[in-house]
């Protein structure tokens, strides 16, 4: 299945990137059409055409006019261009070539995975986009059977090597296709060949066939025929040939491999394919002599035995930790030792015996007689090509010599570089195509080798080319001096397309055949004698293209025979609602893809139908689609061919599963990852696209006088509890402005003094008045009192005693606007009194002068200062403009009146100059809380509108504020913490209701289909559809404009869900799914929705220490042995894959529950770390294998994976609770271990009639071991402990180094690190690029931190001598950071120790930025000590 190229690319380049489709050699740079292409372009205006031109004489130059001319018709439908080409090397070519000439968007499509077939969204965006699709016919075919695109959208349809249109090829189905439109909406076909018939013999029959399955007319050159001659020149074509070979080579100088081993003794277990070995080393043996055989044998074995070789992943992880962690510092790392193959020890010695004799560079240099290289071991074959390689040989020599096999290939390309008299003339290399079921040396060619090979000789590096039969057609390849067929053509097209390749006028074309071998002889009399007679055929005008179908042929035409009375019987079903189309031919082919999702691990064979019968069929499906046991097997009907039955059966399975779901109306595999259109309710998605990034956005001591009824609440700072009680209508009297006047004089008086430092005349919407004692009514007197005085100061100290110490707010007349609390009247100090030594007034002869010298400095001019009467001593009052609050009581050492630095030392002022207010203690305290008990009132309004708005159930206040609030609005808590709680309670919600509600889909779906429920996209669709962003608080201090990032929207979701189940449980995080529109299945509980299977029978009696180990009793057998039981076990029972998709969220919301009850002042960063610390496999194992003893119940039908169990067991038996935790990220255990123990869980909470409270007692107690070991100041794994000691060096010149291990690796599973361009560890390889960062970083961080190594930092490092500039870039959370760079990893370290560098929030709601890592450091001691 295909894959859309990542995004669609559209090309544009420079005409010398491309030449092989430009016309011919001429000698101009242009691309000016020639006049026989005109002729041909014309004549493809009028009609359908097969244009069959000669190899290099321009084809392509006329499609790229004819799409040039189609593309400026008129195009109301939108209308695209399909180019389709037969290999996909072609498809980047071709692409290229098209956008060059005519400048539209060319979008290229390559064919690399199956996901892309499922990706409708990225199919429509694609065609939006593209004006021109290049691709292979295949992704053509699934396009149309699944409805991404119709064909009536199409204008024109272009077949590159047309000549495939025939039996199965991809070609065929989307002629049979076209062929279902009308005529006013088929597309123009456009077919492109050198050669348009197989075989000569049935040239006239296979020209209609051609012309008919195309719906077109073949044309050729019939004008300008001495023009086109000029650019279409044919080579000198030579037969050359050759003896036979001979049955034994005496000269050779050694044993073969063969007689010195005896493979018959090799266990079948070994899986290396000893007979065909034999038969492919027997056939070069035969083709090239017996050094070329015994070299492929010797190349092929080795890298067989490499692959054997590679380590198992348990074998690799005890190796890894045994190196790189239980290792030394000062211990030199060597290279893992070949991991032997007991059977195989002989083989590994003799091969070891010949490795200086085949991988030798320089045979006849330096290596003595008899090791030489010698012509007489090679075949007559052989011999003859190297001489016909000199005979043809030039300083510009350009050749191409043709096989049949790829191990030929290799082996051929091998030894021509090693022939004496070849060496420094004759550069070469293998061009072989890129299947995919071989390994050895017969593997296929990876595209990217494969197109550094063609640009190679294209640029004259390589000068040889030892292919195939794919170069004979498409590949961009210069014009050849000499092409070889070392092997015989198969047909026509191969003789026709590989002479091609040899177009110069005096180019040679040398066809080999072996002496007296007189039917490859007549074959080639034949290919040459009737190429004139095939080209007079297609030259006439006769109606080819009208002749009907030959009978008992398909009607897509395919080449298999299929009977009439069966042809009749063929059905072809459409779904109405989308167009998706099946066929007989696409039956089979959808239902092994659909087996193909199915998940497996490493022990599991691949998920395949199982076709029997003759010729009725039957298809037997795999149980993990988890359906019933009677819509797994389907019968066919009768047939008069077994391919026929398979087609009929496979039709009639898929139409069946359709039926049930298990297809959608698009014919792909319900639920996958690509369904992004409903989601697990089957609900339509609305599009969020629009919505961007960011959008806009006790005692009774005093009265909150508003126009509006304010709900009852509390506010919580600092040790005290300030409740918001029931209102009261206020009472005026006669003069009532009056009185409202002297209320908001009275608060801005307060607002002034305690909140913002300057007289506040703003109008208010609500004022903080004193009460009547004993009464809910505002003390007008009291305000009076105050406001009596200007500005609601007094000079009048009588009275004042020790009483009012600490209870008295004063404020000094040349400090008017400071609020200080009086401390202590200081009776024996005066203003003319010296200063003491240890204050700053020390400077001055007496308080005086320095009151002088202050008040200068500040306001520009001298004031009176008395000279007599007491000094006060008062602390200042701060201002408190915070409106950060507690949610909830919590323990705080930071003392609220004392957060200011200046609060703590008492100041000195002169009583004459120094008024005292009339304020009540408790009034000067509130104003100070005014800011914080407004914003608690807005919070508690805000969310108990929400709960009303949103029909919520009655979550606590706290929580519902904490859910709603975002980190941006700096209010001292946010809802980062209950976010991660609810992602944890949406994953289980969601993951129970898709069990239930989808009891035929298997886990892969189930996963697909809960990725897309919880998924940031759908999170988002349902807050934009309840508006929630209305009740969220993200307000911020500063007078800017509010901002709230889109994501924060889908935080919220989550939160509130995370705080209905602190609130209430399940049941109420049910209810809130309902209100918030989750895939939670409704608000009914779980144990009233859902029932366990019915006819209870308890557990046997071989389970009663299992059932003793839980504290639980099953009361459904069935349940626990489906947790039980592995794939593999192939005995008509359930899997535990779907119990496993359950059991993984109940653990993780278990443990999500328990980390954030125990650390409530961890933050979100150490909940989600320390959870994946015990949620993962190798912890999960453990408690599965030293808890639980699973591992003795395993139900496994894989030796090899009962082998790497028990392998595994002493291994998780011997280690402590504490080292898995710490050490997790070293261990790889047998997932299977891990999955049991989730799908044991997953049974207990069905089978306890989902009792989610008693799942959780048993899980926790099971896990306590490991649990108890978690805390905050847990050591990092150790990429992020390497992170964090980075950052806390300074270095700036480090990163990892990636690669690949083995060159047909795919994926990077090697890492180095590297400072200051020193490699210090690695290169490490593991069996995934995260294992080896793992083991590297760890590595790198024990001999960094070794001084006495040379390696460590102190000895690499300079970066604090120079002056460096290292920017660290600030990321979205989402994205990658690149640390592969010095940058990047500089970037990566800086945001760990962000993370865990934890700020306090002191009672302003602000962070206080300390100098302080105790906790950063204490954790890397932690680990250090723990290494």
């Amino acid at each position: 299945m295909p894959e859309i190229g990542v995004p669609p690319r559209f090309i544009k380049f420079h005409p010398q990137d491309h030449d092989a489709t430009q016309v011919s050699d001429s000698p101009s740079n242009g691309l000016t059409p020639r006049r026989y292409q005109e002729e041909i372009f014309a004549k493809a205006q009028q009609r359908n055409v097969i244009a069959v031109l000669d190899t290099g004489s321009g084809k392509t130059l006329i499609c790229a006019m004819l799409i040039k001319w189609i593309s400026a018709q008129k195009n109301p439908q939108k209308k695209v261009v399909i180019f389709l080409v037969p290999k996909v090397p072609l498809v980047e070519q071709q692409s290229k070539f098209i956008a060059q000439y005519t400048t539209l968007r060319v979008a290229p499509v390559h064919s690399e995975a199956s996901a892309g077939v499922m990706d409708r969204d990225r199919w429509s965006n694609l065609f939006a986009e593209s004006e021109v699709l290049v691709m292979t016919g295949q992704i053509f075919v699934n396009i149309l059977t699944h409805s991404h695109w119709s064909m009536n959208k199409v204008s024109l349809l272009v077949f590159d090597e047309c000549h495939h249109t025939r039996k199965n090829h991809p070609y065929t189905a989307i002629m049979a296709i076209y062929r279902d439109c009308s005529e006013v909406d088929r597309p123009k076909v456009f077919g492109m060949t050198a050669c348009p018939t197989w075989t000569p013999d049935t040239r006239q029959t296979s020209l209609a066939d051609l012309e008919r399955c195309l719906d077109a007319k073949i044309v050729t050159v019939e004008e300008h025929l001495d023009e086109f001659a000029l650019y279409s020149s044919k080579p000198t074509e030579v037969i050359r040939e050759f003896p036979p070979p001979p049955e034994t080579y005496p000269d050779y100088p050694i044993p073969t491999i063969w007689s010195r081993f005896d493979y018959s003794q090799v266990p079948e277990s070994v899986e290396i394919p000893w007979q065909q070995l034999n038969s492919r080393y027997l056939f070069a043996l035969g083709t090239l002599g017996i050094f070329a055989a015994e070299l492929f044998l010797y190349t092929d074995l080795q890298m067989r035995l490499a692959e054997l070789s590679h380590p198992r992943d348990l074998d690799e992880m005890e190796s890894l930790r045994m190196r790189y962690l239980y290792a030394d510092v000062s211990h030199k790392i060597d290279d893992p030792p070949a991991c032997d193959v007991p059977e195989l020890r002989d083989l590994y010695e003799i091969l070891a015996e010949y490795q200086p004799f085949f991988e030798h560079t320089s045979f006849c240099e330096d290596v003595p007689s008899p090791w030489s290289l010698s012509l007489s071991w090679f075949s007559p074959k052989v011999q003859t090509l190297v001489d016909i390689l000199l005979e043809n040989y030039t300083p510009e020599f350009h050749g191409i010599v043709f096989v049949d096999r790829r191990h030929i290939a290799r082996v051929l390309s091998g030894i021509i570089s090693r022939i004496p008299t070849l060496k420094g003339i004759i550069t070469c290399a293998e061009c072989v195509g890129h299947g995919r079921d071989d390994k050895g040396i017969a593997g296929g060619m990876p595209i990217h080798r494969q197109r550094k090979i063609v640009n190679d000789f294209r640029d004259g590096k390589i000068n040889l080319l030892v292919a195939t039969p794919v170069a004979e057609e498409g590949l961009d390849f210069p014009a050849c001096d000499v092409t070889v067929r070392f092997d015989f053509m198969q047909g026509m097209v191969g003789y026709v397309q590989s002479r091609g390749r040899a177009r110069r006028a005096t180019s040679t074309f040398v066809v080999m055949v072996q002496q007296d071998s007189t039917s490859e002889i007549d074959n080639y009399r034949s290919f040459s004698e009737n190429e004139a007679h095939i080209k007079k055929l297609y030259r006439s005008s006769a109606p080819r293209s009208l002749q009907e179908p030959v009978a008992g042929e398909t009607e897509d035409g395919a080449g298999d025979y299929v009977y009439p009375t069966d042809l009749a019987k063929r059905e072809r079903f459409v779904v109405p609602s989308t167009g998706a189309i099946l066929t007989y031919n696409s039956a089979i082919g959808l239902l092994g893809h659909l087996c193909s999702l199915i998940p497996c691990d490493a022990f599991t064979p691949s998920h395949k139908p199982r076709y029997s019968g003759d010729f009725v069929a039957t298809v037997r499906l795999p149980s993990a689609l988890s359906l019933p046991p009677e819509q797994l097997i389907y019968e066919g009907p009768r047939k008069h061919s077994k391919k026929e039955a398979k087609r009929a059966v496979a039709f009639k399975a898929v139409k069946a599963l359709h039926s049930l779901g298990i297809f959608d109306n698009h014919l792909l595999p319900a639920h996958c990852k690509g369904d992004l259109e409903i989601d697990g309710d089957r609900s339509q998605a609305d599009d969020v696209t629009h919505v961007p990034e960011t959008m806009d956005d006790g005692r009774r001591v005093a009265g909150l006088v508003t126009g509006t009824l304010l709900p009852p609440t509390e506010l919580c700072w600092n040790g005290t509890t300030l409740a918001l009680g029931t209102a009261e209508l206020v009472l005026f009297d006669m003069d009532e402005d009056w009185q409202r006047r002297l209320m908001q004089d009275y608060t801005h008086l307060g607002l002034w003094w305690r909140v913002t430092a300057k007289p506040y005349s703003t109008p208010l919407s609500c004022y903080l008045v004193p009460l009547i004692p004993h009464s809910c009514q505002p003390n007008f007197q009291a305000m009076e009192l105050l406001l009596r005085h200007p500005d609601g100061g007094s000079y009048d100290w009588s009275g004042v005693d020790e009483r009012a110490y600490g209870h008295i707010m004063v404020m000094n007349n040349t400090q008017h606007g400071r609020p200080f609390l009086l401390h202590k009247i200081r009776f024996d100090l005066t203003p003319l009194s010296r200063p003491p030594t240890e204050i700053k007034e020390i400077a001055f002869q007496t308080y005086r002068e320095y009151y002088q010298w202050l008040l200068r400095k500040r306001k520009g001019h001298i004031p009176e200062i008395p000279k007599d009467g007491p000094l006060i001593e008062a602390i200042f009052l701060p201002r408190q403009t915070s409106r950060a609050y507690q949610l909830l009581p919590r323990d705080t050492s930071i003392d609220v009146e004392m957060a200011s630095g200046e609060a703590a030392k008492p100041v000195l002022f002169p009583r004459a100059s120094t008024c005292l207010f009339m304020m009540s203690e408790e009034m000067i305290s509130l104003f100070g809380l005014f800011p914080r008990l407004l914003h608690r009132v807005q919070d508690v309004w805000r969310v108990r509108s929400a709960r009303v708005s949103l029909d919520l159930p009655p979550i606590l206040d706290d929580y519902l504020i904490e859910a709603t609030t975002l980190p941006s609005a700096a209010a001292g808590f946010n809802n980062q913490r209950l976010e991660t709680l609810g992602d944890s309670v949406l994953k289980l919600c969601t993951s129970l209701h898709l069990y239930n509600r989808f009891p035929h889909c298997h886990e892969g779906q189930l996963d697909h289909l809960r990725r897309r429920c919880i998924s940031n996209r759908t999170l988002l669709v349902r807050a934009k559809a309840i508006d929630l962003e209305r009740y969220l608080s993200m307000e911020v201090t500063e007078p800017v404009k509010q901002r709230m990032a889109r994501r924060s929207l889908q935080d919220c979701m989550e939160a509130i869900t995370g705080a209905g189940y602190l609130s209430g449980g399940i049941p109420m995080a049910l209810q809130v799914g309902r209100a918030l529109g989750l895939n939670f299945g409704g608000p009914v509980p779980w144990h009233m929705r859902y029932v366990p299977p019915p006819h209870p029978q308890p557990a046997a009696t071989r389970y009663s220490e299992l059932q003793d180990s839980l504290g639980y009793e099953f009361q459904h057998e069935e349940l626990l042995q489906e947790a039980l039981t592995h794939p593999s076990f192939w005995f008509g029972r359930k899997s535990y894959q779907r119990l496993e998709f359950l059991g993984d969220a109940v653990i993780d919301l278990v443990v999500m529950t328990y980390l954030f009850k125990k650390y409530p002042h961890a933050n979100s960063g150490q909940l989600s770390s320390l959870r994946s610390r015990v949620v993962c496999g190798p912890v999960l194992a453990f408690i599965a294998v030293q808890v639980l003893s699973l591992h003795g119940f395993l139900l496994a039908g894989n030796l090899e994976l009962i082998a790497a169990v028990d392998k595994y067991i002493p291994i998780l038996q011997a280690i402590s609770s504490r080292d898995i935790v710490l050490h997790s990220w070293a261990h790889d255990p047998p997932k299977v271990l891990s999955d049991i123990f989730e799908s044991l869980v997953a049974a207990i909470l069905i089978d306890s009639g989902y009792n989610y409270d008693k799942t959780v007692c048993i899980v926790e107690a099971v896990m306590e071991c490991v649990l108890e070991i978690l805390s905050p100041d847990l050591p990092p794994e150790p990429v992020s402990a390497l992170f964090l000691w980075v950052a806390r060096s300074g270095c700036k010149r480090i990163h990892f180094s990636k690669s690949c291990s083995r060159e047909e690796s795919k994926q990077n599973d090697t890492v180095s690190v590297v400072v200051h361009d020193v490699t210090v560890v690695g290169p490490v390889t593991g069996s995934s690029i995260s294992v080896a960062r793992a083991f590297a970083s760890e590595r790198a961080r024990m001999i960094l931190s070794t001084v006495d190594s040379d390696k460590a930092l102190v000895n690499l490092c300079n970066c604090n001598e120079q002056v460096v500039c290292a920017p660290v870039t600030e990321l979205a959370p989402d994205d990658p950071v690149d640390d592969t760079t010095e940058i990047g990893f500089a970037t990566a370290a800086a945001t760990e120790l962000e993370r865990y560098r934890i700020p306090q929030e002191d009672v302003l709601g602000e962070k206080l930025e300390t100098e302080d890592d105790s906790q950063i450091r204490n954790a890397l001691e932690t680990a250090d000590h723990d290494v």
